[in-house]
């Protein structure tokens, strides 16, 4: 597959479990922190969005668990996005390196409340296109 971001994370003591691998709850931090800094990159500061009526917000989260992480083990999340309708799908798979074994595969469906209301937001939809035409 290929992805349209990625950013590199080391595993924190504190966010391993009693049996010492990271506690399933940590993943979706990982996602979310990615997230954010991918729409920050493509010019969509998530609180400015905010600022201007647009509340983006998950809808569904999918995830299966592969490999588990451990402390101090380095890995990369990656993104790909697509745009269907009033949701904008991002693919998020991470991986452990440096022999990029596939640790979690997740698919996190969001959405957009527009000044109070379920709609399509056009700042999103316009940033995604870009996106994905870059891709080709």
């Amino acid at each position: 597959m290929n992805y349209d971001y990625e950013l590199e994370f080391k595993v924190r003591d504190y966010e391993c479990d009693l049996q010492g691998i990271v506690n399933n709850s940590v993943y979706q931090n990982y996602l979310e922190h990615t997230r954010h800094e991918f729409l920050d990159e493509i010019g969509l500061n998530f609180k400015e969005l905010y600022d201007k009526g647009i509340v983006a917000v998950v809808a569904r989260a999918d995830l299966a668990y592969k490999t588990p992480l451990k402390s101090n083990d380095r890995f990369v999340v990656k993104v790909r996005v697509e745009h269907s309708g009033v949701k904008y799908i991002f693919n998020q798979d991470i991986y452990r390196l440096p022999d990029n074994k596939l640790c979690l595969k997740g698919v996190i469906t969001t959405t957009s409340i527009v000044n109070g209301r379920l709609a399509v937001s056009e700042d999103i939809v316009e940033a995604f296109e870009r996106i994905i035409e870059k891709r080709g």
